[in-house]
């Protein structure tokens, strides 16, 4: 083989080699250094028209948003808050324990190296530079005096006129610059959140769980528009079952996040477009979050 054909052969090989790493995280994302193109639009909800009930609108959000620290079987996600903020995600999924007068972030046993206090402050930076946007919140509350987590945010937050506590559903002029808390179970702030999954996020074949994610969101659509918040979480692991024992949250995205992008995609000839709430995922990446946000626009 002469030389030339050599570099040209070789030059092939590795474009094809970066084209297959750049299609493999375009859906999916385990790494940490987020890098956004200059035309990157980071204030997305500015398009949202004022008038707009918030549970008309389809929101990209992270399933344990801080799970960052403790190992493969605890990991959920790559990016930093303020990073996960500036690529579009707007719900924020959060295990809280009180321990004395502090709230501490947790994803089971394991600290994820952040106060609620620090999240909180995370949020209020990123809203006070972006003022057209809203950053949705589920507190979950962890330990034996879950009760007490409930008084102890209320008392964190005080009156802050930028945090929304009420339970009614607001459009969006009314939440812009704020943090929206969601309440369910043991948590009584903010809007009533319905949560289409439940406790069941155990995985031991992932198409089983594709199909479980298509029902989930159409429940959501069905009740769009009403005076709950929807919630479907397309995150999974297979700790705990033998089947999928090798199923960390990590390689469960790996697979759901290429395969919702395309489903999500088959509704956008639709006029309009369905809503689907808020859609919680582990690790992913630019496009899929694109994805997501453009359900919007029609």
């Amino acid at each position: 083989m002469k030389a030339g054909h050599g570099c040209l052969l070789f030059h092939h090989i590795l474009l094809s080699v970066i084209f297959l790493c750049h299609g493999k995280d375009v859906f999916f994302n385990d790494n940490g250094n987020l890098v956004l193109p200059g035309s990157y639009n980071i204030p997305w909800m500015a398009g949202i028209q004022d008038f707009r009930t918030l549970s008309l609108v389809t929101i990209p959000g992270t399933h344990d948003s801080m799970a960052r620290y403790g190992g493969p079987e605890v990991e959920c996600q790559a990016l930093s808050l303020r990073d996960q903020l500036r690529v579009g995600i707007r719900f924020l999924d959060l295990k809280v324990l009180g321990l004395s007068d502090t709230l501490y972030v947790m994803h089971g046993v394991m600290y994820q190296r952040s106060t609620l206090r620090e999240v909180l402050d995370t949020v209020k930076a990123f809203l006070s530079e972006f003022k057209t946007e809203a950053v949705l919140i589920r507190v979950q509350p962890q330990s034996f005096e879950k009760n007490k987590v409930n008084q102890m945010v209320q008392n964190l937050i005080g009156n802050d006129q930028h945090v929304w506590v009420a339970s009614g559903m607001p459009n969006m002029g009314q939440v812009r610059g704020k943090i929206v808390f969601l309440q369910k179970s043991t948590f009584t702030l903010g809007i009533p959140l319905i949560d289409t999954e439940g406790k069941t996020n155990k995985v031991s074949n992932v198409k089983d769980k594709d199909n479980r994610i298509i029902k989930q969101l159409e429940q959501a659509t069905e009740a769009c528009g009403g005076d709950n918040a929807m919630l479907t979480y397309t995150s999974g692991t297979g700790f705990g079952t033998f089947w999928g024992m090798f199923l960390t949250p990590k390689r469960v995205a790996e697979k759901v996040n290429p395969w919702l992008n395309g489903y999500l995609r088959q509704f956008y000839p639709n006029q309009p477009r369905p809503c689907f709430g808020v859609i919680a995922m582990d690790f992913p990446g630019i496009d899929l979050i694109q994805t997501v946000i453009n359900l919007n626009w029609w």
